[in-house]
């Protein structure tokens, strides 16, 4: 395969000027315009020729050829039609011998010029919401190198192709942690994450129990993942420059801490144990617990020092605090049983 060419500044601002593209607030989009720096996103990610990665807010297609690049096959998740439809253009004139060999016709039809729109107004307004469709690029042995779904990263419950091993992505500002959690849950068969993501939600995200950033997200990424901060990366790489500096974080699939509680039960705790940070866990822990005795009870036995605050425990202590509110609950009688 020849050489692929990745985009520079002048080539992004002409392809959304043929578009009739603006970045948006609302879709949090800031365009990586640097090839260096998405070569070192690509580079801190370990990807490998063959692997199948998840890439969630393409955008114009500047971090999706450097995962071609790299001999990665791309499944790209675009909430805004006009830049899903223009990906597949982009990088067929940029990775020789791929060709669009399929599309999800039966959702492509009934869509109108209107749906495939983006109303210049839309920075100014709530996303809309956007057609659900799959164009799949083949290269010439029938290879699936790129597959691009139109749809919201946060409705996402299955991909189409093999399960993706990574995910890699400069995800949208706006909602970048719940996206990334999203992914996390739905998809076990992600191995490692590299994300760009503002500065201060890297901190958040890497943040060790008792540091001053350490907060739910830190909390909840441990849970199946151990997360660090990678490299910092400048204002001037984007379009529109962002107003705060990016960060890349690295996140490895680990198992989960072993509980006799759901995850959902640990985070429910997570939440509570944040809502007033300035509490200690026997008063923050009152509403989950059903009083402040039962939550210094809980924490107690899960042992922990019921004065702490939540900022001070670790995910492995919150699930054992899950599982003491578990215990110390009554069973609910099961159907043909009399509750004593």
């Amino acid at each position: 395969m020849s050489a692929i060419t990745l985009l520079g500044p002048a080539e992004i601002r002409a392809l959304a000027e043929r578009a009739g593209v603006r970045p948006t607030k609302t879709l949090g989009q800031n365009f990586v315009l640097d090839a260096g720096t998405v070569r070192k996103i690509v580079r801190q990610a370990d990807v490998v020729a063959g692997e199948r990665v998840v890439e969630v807010g393409p955008g114009l297609g500047s971090l999706t050829l450097g995962l071609l690049e790299a001999g990665a096959d791309v499944v790209a998740v675009e909430i805004d039609p006009v830049l899903a439809r223009l990906l597949p253009q982009t990088v067929a004139a940029h990775v020789p011998g791929l060709t669009v060999a399929d599309a999800d016709e039966s959702r492509l039809a009934g869509l109108s010029d209107a749906d495939e729109s983006r109303p210049a107004d839309l920075a100014d307004t709530a996303p809309h919401p956007a057609p659900s469709r799959t164009v799949v690029l083949r290269d010439a042995e029938g290879r699936a190198r790129l597959t691009v779904v139109t749809q919201d990263a946060l409705t996402v419950t299955a991909l189409p192709g093999p399960p993706p091993t990574a995910l890699v992505a400069n995800l949208p500002y706006n909602v970048s942690v719940p996206v990334l959690l999203t992914f996390l849950e739905r998809f076990d068969s992600l191995e490692r994450g590299l994300v760009m993501v503002q500065a201060e939600v890297a901190d958040r995200l890497a943040a060790p129990p008792g540091s001053r950033t350490y907060g739910i997200p830190s909390a909840k990424v441990a849970w199946y993942a151990s997360a660090r901060r990678t490299a910092t990366v400048g204002r001037a790489v984007f379009w529109p420059a962002p107003h705060v500096d990016s960060a890349l974080v690295r996140l490895d699939r680990r198992e989960p801490p072993a509980a006799t509680v759901s995850r959902q039960d640990v985070f429910a705790v997570v939440d509570a144990a944040f809502a007033q940070r300035r509490k200690m866990l026997r008063s923050a822990l009152a509403g989950v617990a059903g009083s402040s005795a039962a939550a210094e009870q809980a924490v107690r036995a899960a042992g922990l020092d019921p004065q702490v605050r939540g900022e001070q425990v670790d995910v492995v202590g919150f699930a054992r605090i899950a599982e003491a509110l578990g215990a110390a609950r009554p069973a609910t009688p099961g159907p043909g049983t009399v509750a004593p």
